[in-house]
Order: C-alpha cells, then sequence, then structure tokens
C-alpha cells in the first residue's frame, strides 16, 4: 500500500488568491484508518475518517466518495477505503476552486479546473452532485461574500442550480444549527455581508430562513431620513457599517434585525413607520427562535429593535424617562450589553446612503447620562435609615434629580454635540 496525501480545498484556494490560509487540510489516498493510527495518527471523525496528524494536528481525511441517501446535509453514505483515488474525492467537492490539490512536492492537480475559475471569478459547481446538498446554496452565498472585494460572479449553470434547490424547497431539510453557523460566518468573516444575503435573494433561497429580511425590501422610508428610501438596502448598509467597524456578532445580529417591524406598517401610513419598534419585537424573537440564535446576540437585538427610536429621541427626553431608558438598556451596571446597543445605534445611524460617516451624538449623550445617573449610588442614602422598597425610591429619585442638574446646567451640550 502506498500512502499519498494532499492539500486540498480553502488552503490550495488560499494561496492561489494570494492569502494566508487559516486552516490546513489534507485527503490521504490509498490508506486504510489502521495504517493512519499505527503512524500515531488520532482519529476525530464520526460520520467519515478524519484524523488528526500526530505532529501538526493538521486534519487528514481518507479519500471517499458520497452517495446521497436522505434528506438534508446529513443523508449521505460515505465510502472511505484505498481504492478510491484523489479525483473521485475532488469530483464530491462543492466549487472547482474548492477541489484543487497539491502534493508534497508543491504540484496542484486540478482536474476541475478550478485555476481556470479562479482567474476568472467565477463561482462554478464540480458536478450536479452539487444539488444533492441544500446547504452548499449557503455556502456559495458565504464564499460570495467572503470574497467580495475580489469580484467574484457566478456562473450561470450554478446560480441555475441553486434557484432550482431553493425552488423545491430543499433549504428547508436544513438543521438550524447548520444555516446559523454558515450565517454568523458570513457576518463575522466577510468584508461586506450584505453579499450573503444578496446572494441568497438573487437565487430564490432569502425566504427559507430569513423572510423576515425578505419582507423589508420595496418597503419605502422617508426620504429625508432615508436616502437609500428602501428598508432593505437600509439593512444590509447597517451590517456592512459593522463589519467596517469590526463589532462583535451581537451588534451584527442587531443591525440585521432591527427595522423587522417596518415590513408590517400598514400601507396607509407608508413611507412613515410608526409603531414599527413594538412590532418587530416578535418577529425578531421568531427570527431567532427559528436560527437558535445564541442568548447575547438574542437579547441584544430584542433591547435594540424595542428601543432604537427612542435612542434616536434620547436628547429631547425627560430625566424620569432618560433613567427608565437607561435602566433598560442595563447602562447602569456591570453588562456588556449596553456597549453592544450603543454600537448598534451607530450602525442604524450610518446604514445610510451618503451618511455612512455621519455625526451621531446620541451615542454619547447616552453614554454621559450613564455615568452621571451611574455615580449616584445607594449606599450614599442608606446612611439616612432608608431601605427596602423605600431605597430603591429614593435611589430613582436621586438618579432623576442627578440628571435633571447635569441638563439645566448644560453638562449635556458636549455630549449633544452642539456647537
Amino acid at each position: 500500500m502506498t500512502l499519498r496525501r494532499y492539500q486540498v480545498g480553502g488552503a490550495v484556494r488560499d494561496r492561489l488568491l494570494g492569502r494566508t490560509p487559516t486552516e490546513i487540510d489534507w485527503v490521504v489516498v490509498g490508506a486504510t484508518p489502521e495504517a493512519l493510527r499505527a503512524l500515531g495518527y488520532r482519529q476525530v471523525g464520526r460520520d467519515f475518517p478524519v484524523f488528526l496528524h500526530p505532529q501538526t494536528g493538521d486534519e487528514h481525511a481518507l479519500a471517499r466518495t458520497e452517495r446521497k441517501a436522505g434528506a438534508g446535509h446529513r443523508g449521505f453514505v460515505v465510502h472511505a477505503d484505498p481504492e478510491v483515488t484523489l479525483e473521485m474525492d475532488l469530483a464530491r467537492r462543492d466549487l472547482t476552486i474548492n477541489a484543487i490539490a497539491e502534493d508534497e512536492d508543491g504540484q496542484l492537480i486540478d482536474p476541475y479546473g478550478g485555476q481556470r475559475d479562479l482567474e476568472a471569478r467565477v463561482f462554478r459547481h464540480v458536478s450536479a452532485a452539487f444539488a444533492e446538498d441544500p446547504l452548499r446554496v449557503l455556502r456559495l452565498a458565504r464564499f460570495a461574500a467572503r470574497f467580495a472585494d475580489l469580484g467574484f460572479t457566478l456562473a450561470p449553470e450554478t446560480a441555475t442550480l441553486c434557484r432550482q434547490m431553493a425552488a423545491r424547497g430543499e433549504l428547508a431539510e436544513l438543521s438550524a444549527e447548520r444555516v446559523w453557523q454558515e450565517t454568523a460566518r458570513a457576518l463575522m468573516e466577510s468584508p461586506r455581508p450584505s453579499v450573503y444575503f444578496e446572494t441568497l435573494r438573487s437565487l430564490g433561497a432569502l425566504d427559507s430562513w430569513f423572510p423576515e429580511l425578505a419582507a423589508l425590501f420595496g418597503v419605502p422610508q422617508r426620504a429625508e431620513y432615508h436616502p437609500e428610501i428602501d428598508t432593505g438596502l437600509h439593512t444590509l448598509m447597517c451590517i456592512d457599517h459593522a463589519a467596517r467597524q469590526d463589532y462583535p456578532l451581537p451588534v451584527r445580529i442587531s443591525a440585521l434585525t432591527h427595522d423587522f417591524g417596518k415590513a408590517l406598517t400598514p400601507p396607509a401610513v407608508l413611507p412613515r413607520h410608526p409603531g414599527h419598534e413594538a412590532r418587530g419585537v416578535p418577529l425578531v424573537t421568531a427570527f431567532c427562535d427559528r436560527l437558535r440564535v445564541p442568548n447575547r446576540c438574542r437579547e441584544v437585538a430584542l433591547i435594540h429593535t424595542r428601543e432604537h427610536l427612542l435612542i434616536h429621541q434620547v436628547r429631547q427626553l425627560r430625566p424620569t424617562t432618560l433613567l427608565a431608558l437607561l435602566e433598560r438598556l442595563q447602562a447602569l451596571r456591570a453588562s456588556p450589553v449596553f456597549a453592544a446597543i450603543c454600537q448598534a445605534s451607530y450602525c442604524d445611524a450610518r446604514g445610510r446612503l451618503g451618511l455612512e460617516d455621519c455625526e451621531y451624538p446620541q451615542v454619547a449623550y447616552l453614554q454621559a447620562a450613564a455615568t452621571v445617573a451611574g455615580a449616584v449610588q445607594a449606599r450614599e442614602l442608606m446612611g439616612d435609615g432608608v431601605e427596602g422598597a423605600a431605597l430603591g425610591a429614593a435611589l430613582a429619585a436621586a438618579r432623576v434629580e442627578a440628571l435633571r442638574e447635569w441638563r439645566e446646567a448644560g453638562q449635556g451640550d458636549a455630549a449633544r454635540g452642539l456647537g
């Protein structure tokens, strides 16, 4: 038995694109699990034989073929043995640019034209087997977003195949966990995560898992506040701003979801959207339930959806209303939620055509108000013998008074950004 190993997939692709690979994957031809274990490799794969190299820790998978035998991305029968060739293994991969191998001497093996498509900046499926796994539609959209700055396009035949898969409802077969994984990676790894959703929309695949977002396209907003007018476009601009600022995932999810309620605005009042923030809360909840969004992302998205209009108006709020808002934003206790809400508010303000770098003094005002209110502590009132429910009421009253004095003294002017 002659054991041969080849680097495959993303590592080869990224090097050919002039990028540093983030991980190295290998495929091993002409070997058995027993042979690799005898060489010190540690087996970790359950669905198919995957091993970790004893020195480098790189993943090594036995060359294999797959046969569709059920619904979803898990419905495959995997066949791995020494008779499976490298070309047979590469044939099961999704895109030609991911089906290039490199041997240990640096020689490229490219039976499906991946180098040609890299040079032409084209995403093209390797074979009709692409259609056997609906997750590949999401992966394709993620690659489109990841390489958005390189000008890749979809081969017409690949786009047609994806549209057919979406029209047959095959994306509904996917697990929420895998959809979330692809979506989170697209949001965090892409220079323009909007391309992920734009690609799915162009393929008729956005409604399957993101109906709340799909419903925003074509919904108008007031041009004096939103020169881009279209609510869907505004939402995509918000998540792109989050990516440019390298904001964390909870902020990006909030940027994506905060205006869901605008899709439910009665047509008679358009392009105004009174009450859209309250209408959006159950839609964000449904979205988070469907994708099993992590709790911190869910928390930030729900709070920002409910409060973002009030944040825009924060400089006009009375001290009592301002304090209540600060408490709901978790601004007066040690919590990362408030910082995330502030970042999401910047995304909302700057996710607008021609206003990508606009001033947004509301955040500084909120932060300054939180400092003023937070400086008043309960221990300062305990010396007067106040305790229990009375202590809470006294603390709130003292904080309201501190905010009133701060405003009346003009101390909020710098935070307001007034000149």
